[in-house]
């Protein structure tokens, strides 16, 4: 017998199924996160077992053979759905875990095939058999199998292939006989296939032992001579002719032996077991053998050595003239199991996935805390608890107690039947009161309609005595039968599976007033394994007198709220689905978020709402309100039958868009062959051969050089097209004749997502491409993953694609081109020599080409722009696309706002044929952070109406919106000036928004340096009167009030208004300071006041520290650093973050022309020709810090003075809670995680907000300031408003300030999924590592210790990464580099420790750092000065030795 591979049992049993493509494979498991070690095939589904699975098998059973793998408690549970499997081929692999057999004869009564495997040569055997009759007789198969046994015992595993070629053997001789039907039980006969074994015999038996258990060969073993051992190996069909036949004529006794993991016997039940049954359905064939005992005797866990005495315990019972009809033998597995691996797995799953799901259960408590009833909740002690019929049956009992209530109150309302109860004139007021409110009760009355009825109950219990009192008492005994609740249930999908015959539908019929909540947690990437689901929103529409919504808390917190509100007024069942997409128990709420976002925007999720009662109204949604704008083709078909769809095309224009875009990908490739074939008919009028150029692009380089030698190729007469490798057809690459393909390097050797589908379907591809002419050109960086075995990934994808296109035949006319990022013209170096050839090897290399003029660059556009106009205006009017041309884009940004694409979403929009969904992010221009009330209101009405609902306070302590469309970007603008903010200069190669110190401790302080902070930003702002032209000029029929022309007029500071007249009186622009070209690069102030560093003074341009004489607190003057910068490209040793360099002290009247001669001489001397050298630090570096000293100096016509001391700056992070100034006037520091201001079901802080402002703004005193670690304070406060500001800060959760010391000084980028730079997750997924850290920090005592850490998804340090102790950048999907030994409060920069770690790798790198740190440090020791200390990371004392001393191990 030969054996089959290492695979366990089950393995080997799943392969089996897979070879068969026919086979459908499902397999249950307690969670979906469950771990096994068994390689499972793709094509098997999972389910899980709480959810009813064998509803989903039976809606997708298949015709020919579907198998099954399970265990006995699911199976047990799914008793109902197993009567229904009669005539279909299905084999049902049950796994014994339990080591409990009665369940194979608990379900006798199915007569379905039974095949019980205790080894390995069975359970192949048994394997193949159950296959053969599924497959040959068309019907169902039981195979149990108990594997943990098997696999315990080590046995060899026969090869399937031996067993088939044996049962072939068996099938040829029978291939001359007639073919006819014959039962099972013949079939079995023919193929002598036995139904039970005789394992061992005495010489005289007397007993013979029926085994049903695991024990068979341990009981062979051990047995005596008075009895024989007979193994059931096939216990469905029947065949007690058999079995007696196997036992010797000696045998007057039998005992069952069958396998339990509990001991009944002490429960005293005499109960016949049906196995038992059995033997007694033909009970004359005993009495002829002369059998006169059939006993059953369950064993346990037994040690080996325990068998022989357990046996002469069994035997003498046998023999006993009444025997022991309940004997149990052995030690309970249930005990044992209580502390198995895998019921903590089950409860471990719960409460994560009621983790996940504690997000819709949080709204319904915030909604309606007190008065919310849960009928099913988990923690309840009732069995079953958590079903829908036994939360409904809970519901109508309470409904039913309430009725009779109803009825006696009415019957009740006389003064004179309460005697003897005082106030009774009162409880009877009460009462009537209470019928109103059955009566009518709108959700506002809720609250005074409770406290009436516990009044009412309180009175009740203190006159008991009073005989129509203890009616009431008898009918309702406690205060849940008077008081008025919002009643819900909430359950999985796993409920509509059968719709018509479920609690759903119960509910959903009843007309009564409660409302279900579904989670659906199916995620949009599982979708097409299983199409088992009823869609139960349709199901409820179609009774139009049940209120329905389908939401998702991930996509739209705001719609969710609506809804649950909605749902709560409908009076009759209310229907809400909700979206929690999981893949795994333990997916975390980021994890959700993606999944959720993409199934919103593909339409497989659709958010909407429908209220029947709206239906008649004169309203334009006829009860049906969309609120996304993707609808999956059956909503659609429903929405068309109820005329719906064309009121919702007429509101909702973009839902005609999306239906009509809703192409597959063969219609849109099909397409794009279309449009290409109609391209190359354009260009037959060339003479030279085709030449066709693909692209594959995570940037520009890629697309800008596809793009340029295109033209180069018509120019010399080629009949060139360029297109992106998405839209290369495999199929039509043969006859192309001339292809070049260019690709960038993306992740860890990775293709850029417009080259990913193209390379999956060219690598799996076998076409000949022997008459096809190519060559590849790769872009790549050789030091961007530094390790020698990292190395490969270096260029790999165009490495990969040539060897491919080689082993497929393709002819290589100039060999593969590399351009390598760390050459130095960058990849140009490679480029320029490989191009040439190409030329030559199509033979037009001598060719006579007119001089190509050079790529335009940002100094181009500068310059060319007409004062930062460009053709925005046009680009904002074109409405066949979302986007605006590259060179605007790059414009836009001097006007505040960066062109973006939701990231999450790029591949489902691509997929369905549509335009990455391009929007803006805004930034206003906020010098020092400071807001009025009605500016943070303006802000948050157009984040909600036209943004991604949010928004976000930058590291430069000023607010961004994201997510905002072309459409709106005017409008938006528009609004944010209509309350004197403006977005001019946010952005741009211009000095950007001034920050300054937060400072709620002095008031004084804080207005110089204030002040200081608006006459820098104002001074230095653009003069050009674009800003004004393009956005605030003339009027809008959007604008919310006529009268915002005016304001924007009559403002005197912010954007210039009107040109300048010069000679000729010609009204031109202006830039005295920044010329026509503007700055080389961005330029940033900010401004200190020891001791608090919260805007990292030394990390920017230009930094001011403030110099306060400590008797008066007057400005005396700050010391001036220059030269600071975070901006850096990985591995590129050209690049570094720097710190700025001090050039001396500087009087408050010196500030502004002291910035100016820093920025002429930047503007005059720093690169325009490469923009990753173009900043301040490097033009410093490049001239030397005392030339360039000079320079300024010179510039200025003063000099400096030298540097005067100040107080040691102590952090560079917030701190929160109440503070006081001098004035007396408190001050409120807020915690906003990573600056985003959202509301989400634990914190809705947004909401808070607004209520904060909308209190100042009545009060008519207060502010918001915003900090550069992306923090909110509530700013002078006076005392007698501090308890209203309190008990909104409770109640929206904006008071907590009990935060770990790495938590308070935490900081993040936004990253994915908005950001085009990012690499990795940042904002999303720190607060995650966080939690994860907190805990690693509580272990060694270390949670109130502050660390400063900071992540950002790209090397561009928006979060300032390069100073902090800790610090995680993005260098490609959940990889980053670490960073160590920033100083604490900014004054040094850090190094890298270890490269591309795995985001699952850095708790177990730091765990022992911190260790060290608690046991090792000094007094007062801060982290990062800690690793200096003792040689775990060197220090970087200069920016431009950032990459020196940097430990061999770190890569």
């Amino acid at each position: 017998m030969t054996a089959t591979s290492d695979a366990s049992l089950k393995q080997t049993l799943y392969r089996f199924a897979a070879r068969d493509p026919l086979n459908k494979l499902y397999y249950t498991t307690l969670n979906k996160g469950q771990s096994t070690k068994e390689a499972i095939p793709d094509a098997a589904v999972q389910l899980l077992n709480e959810n009813d699975p064998f509803a989903t098998i039976l809606e997708n059973i298949s015709e020919t053979l579907t198998t099954v793998f399970t265990d006995e408690q699911t199976l047990l549970k799914s008793l109902p759905h197993l009567f229904q499997l009669e005539q279909k081929p299905i084999i049902i692999n049950i796994d014994l875990s339990l080591q409990d057999y009665s369940i194979v004869s608990a379900i006798k009564d199915l007569n379905i095939v039974t095949l019980v495997s205790n080894d390995g040569s069975s359970t192949i055997a048994h394997a193949q058999l159950a296959s053969n009759i599924a497959l040959q007789r068309q019907i169902p198969v039981f195979h149990f199998i108990n594997y943990s046994i098997i696999d315990k015992s080590g046995e060899i595993i026969p090869d399937f292939q031996e067993i088939e070629q044996s049962q072939e053997r068996t099938e040829d001789k029978n291939d001359d006989e007639e073919e006819e039907e014959i039962s099972l039980e013949q079939y079995l006969t023919e193929q002598k296939i036995q139904s039970f074994d005789l394992l061992a015999q005495g010489s005289s038996p007397s007993v013979a032992i029926v085994n049903l258990s695991h024990y068979s060969k341990d009981i062979a073993s051990a047995l005596p001579n008075t009895a024989s051992l007979i193994d059931v190996k096939i216990y469905r069909p029947w065949n007690i002719q058999e079995l007696l036949q196997l036992i010797a004529p000696s045998v007057s006794k039998i005992v069952v032996i069958q396998g339990s993991y509990k001991d009944t016997s002490t429960t005293g039940s005499q109960s016949l077991d049906p196995f038992l049954l059995d033997f007694f359905s033909d009970f004359q064939k005993l009495v002829e053998r002369n059998i006169d005992q059939v006993i059953l005797t369950k064993v346990g866990e037994l040690p080996f050595d325990a068998i022989p005495d357990s046996l002469d315990i069994i035997i003498n019972n046998a023999h006993k003239e009444n025997p022991d009809q309940n004997l149990y033998i052995g030690k309970p597995y249930h005990e044992q199991i209580q502390n198995k691996e895998y019921i903590d797995l089950i409860h471990s799953s719960v409460k994560n996935v009621l983790k996940l799901e504690e997000a819709y259960l949080k709204v319904l408590r915030q909604l309606f805390s007190s008065n919310l009833q849960i009928l099913n909740e988990y923690s309840n002690d009732t069995v079953n608890c958590n079903t829908p019929e036994y939360g409904f049956g809970y519901y109508l009992r309470q409904d039913e107690t309430h009725e009779q209530l109803i009825n006696l109150v009415k019957s009740s309302l006389d003064v004179s039947l309460f005697a003897g109860v005082s106030n009774s004139s009162a409880l009877v007021e009460n009462l009537s009161k209470w019928l109103k409110f059955n009566e009518s009760l709108d959700s506002q009355q809720v609250e005074e309609a409770n406290v009436i009825a516990h009044d009412i109950f309180e009175t009740l219990l203190a006159n008991k005595s009073n005989d129509t009192i203890a009616k009431f008492l008898s009918v309702a005994s406690t205060e849940v039968a008077f008081s008025f609740k919002s009643h819900w249930l909430v359950g999985s999908d796993a409920w509509s599976y059968d719709l018509g015959n479920s609690g759903v539908h119960n509910v959903l019929s009843s007309k009564k007033n409660i409302n279900m909540l579904l989670i659906d947690s199916e995620p949009y990437t599982a979708k097409n394994k299983i199409a088992h689901k009823k869609n139960v929103g349709l199901y409820a529409m179609n009774y139009h007198n049940v209120y329905v919504a389908s939401v998702a808390v991930y996509s739209s917190y705001t719609q969710l709220l609506t809804a649950m509100i909605e749902a709560n007024k409908f009076n009759g069942p209310s229907l809400i689905l909700a979206y929690l997409p999981y893949s795994e128990e333990s997916n975390t709420p980021l994890d959700v978020l993606k999944e959720t976002k993409v199934a919103v925007e593909s339409g497989y999720w659709p958010l909407y709402r429908y209220d029947p009662s709206k239906e008649d109204e004169d309203d334009e949604t006829h009860g049906f309100t969309l609120d996304s704008s993707v609808i999956k083709k059956e909503l659609q078909d429903f929405l068309d039958r109820e005329n719906k769809l064309t009121l919702l095309i007429k509101k909702y224009p973009i839902v005609a868009d999306n239906i009509k875009n809703s192409a597959s990908d063969t219609i849109t490739r099909n397409q794009d062959a279309r449009n290409k074939a109609a391209l190359d008919e354009l260009l037959d009028g060339l003479s030279g051969p085709p030449l066709h150029i693909y692209y594959s692009s995570d940037g520009s380089n890629s697309i800008n050089l596809a793009t340029r030698l295109c033209k180069r190729a018509v120019a010399r007469g080629l009949k060139a097209t360029v297109l992106s490798m998405e839209q290369v057809i495999i199929d039509e690459l043969p006859g192309e004749e001339n292809v070049i393909f260019f690709t960038s390097t993306a992740g860890q050797g990775e293709f850029p997502q417009d080259g990913k589908s193209f390379w999956d379907e060219l690598k799996a591809s076998t076409i000949d491409l022997a008459g096809l002419n190519v060559s590849v050109f790769g872009l790549g960086d050789s030091k961007y993953w530094p390790r020698k075995e990292d190395a490969r990934y270096y260029n790999k994808p165009s490495k990969d694609l040539a060897a491919k296109l080689e082993v497929l035949g393709a002819n290589f006319i100039v060999p593969l081109g590399l351009g390598d990022d760390q050459d130095a013209d960058g990849f140009q170096e490679g480029y320029q020599a490989w191009e040439p050839k190409l030329w030559e090897a199509l033979g037009v290399d001598n060719v006579d080409v007119p001089d190509e003029p050079r790529p335009w660059n940002n100094e181009d556009m500068k310059l060319n722009s007409d004062f930062l106009r460009g053709t925005i205006v046009e680009g904002l009017n074109d409405e066949s696309t979302l986007a605006i041309h590259p060179y605007d884009q790059q414009l836009t940004k001097f006007h505040g706002c960066y062109m973006q694409d939701d990231r999450d979403i790029r591949d489902i929009r691509k997929a369905q044929g549509l335009e990455p969904l391009f929007s803006f992010m805004s930034r206003v221009r906020l010098p020092g952070g400071k807001a009025t009330p009605e500016q943070w209101l303006a802000l948050d009405k157009i984040a909600s109406e036209v943004g991604n609902g949010t928004m976000k306070i930058s590291t430069r302590a000023t607010f961004q919106l994201h997510g905002i469309l072309k459409k709106d970007l005017k409008h938006a603008i528009r609004g944010m000036n209509s309350t004197l903010m403006d977005t001019l200069a946010a952005c741009g190669d211009v000095n950007r928004n001034v920050v300054v110190t937060a400072l709620p401790t002095n008031a004084k302080v804080f207005n110089q340096v204030s002040q200081m902070g608006t006459d820098i930003s104002e001074y230095f702002l653009p003069k050009t009167t674009a800003y004004h032209e393009i956005w605030l000029q003339g009027t809008d029929e959007r604008d919310d009030d006529p009268n915002w022309p005016e304001i924007f007029e009559n403002r005197k500071e912010g954007p210039t208004k009107k040109k300048t007249l010069v000679s000729g009186n010609a009204l031109v622009d202006v830039e005295p300071i920044y010329s026509n070209v503007y700055l080389p690069r961005k330029f940033k102030v900010n401004i200190a006041v020891p001791p608090y560093n919260d805007v990292d003074v030394f990390s920017i341009d230009l930094g001011l520290i403030a110099i306060v004489n400590p008797d008066t607190q007057i400005i005396e003057g700050y010391n001036l650093y220059a030269g600071g910068g975070m901006g850096s490209t990985h591995n590129n040793t050209k690049t570094y973050p720097r710190t700025g360099s001090d050039f001396g002290f500087v009087k408050p009247e010196d500030v502004i022309p002291a910035i100016q001669a820093v920025m002429i001489m930047q503007r005059d001397n720093g690169d325009r020709q490469d923009r990753k050298h173009a900043r301040l630090k490097y033009t410093i570096d490049d001239i030397g810090v005392p030339q360039f000293k000079a320079m300024v100096e010179e510039e200025w016509g003063k000099k400096f003075e030298p540097s005067r001391p100040y107080e040691q700056f102590i952090s560079n992070h917030d701190y929160f809670g109440w503070a006081k100034d001098e004035t007396g006037l408190n001050h409120y520091t807020c915690f906003i995680e990573n600056g985003r201001v959202v509301d989400t079901p634990e914190l809705p802080q947004k909401t808070g907000l607004v209520k904060i402002a909308k209190l100042l703004q009545k009060n008519k005193s207060g502010h918001f300031r915003l900090t550069a670690t992306q923090h909110v304070l509530i700013s002078d406060i006076e005392d007698k408003d501090l308890d209203e500001v309190k008990k909104i800060l409770k109640q929206y959760k904006l008071d907590i300030t009990e935060l770990s010391g790495i938590r308070i000084a935490s900081s993040s980028c936004v990253g994915l999924p908005t950001c085009g730079l990012a690499m990795a997750e940042s904002e999303r997924y720190l607060p995650v590592l966080i939690d994860e850290i907190e805990e690693v920090l509580e272990e060694f005592g270390l949670r109130h210790d502050s660390i400063v850490m900071r992540m950002t998804g790209c090397p561009n340090g928006c979060s300032r990464p390069w100073l902090a102790e800790i610090a995680l950048i993005g260098k490609a999907p959940h990889t980053y580099n670490l960073m160590l030994g920033g100083g604490y409060y900014g004054q040094r920069l850090n190094k890298l420790y270890r490269a591309s770690v795995k985001d699952d790798d850095v708790i177990g790198i730091l765990k022992p750092l911190f260790k060290r740190w608690a046991l090792e440090r000094e007094e007062g020791e801060h982290f990062g000065d800690f690793v200096v200390r003792v040689g775990i990371i060197k220090p970087t004392l200069e920016g431009k030795y950032f990459h020196d001393d940097i430990a061999e191990d770190a890569y």
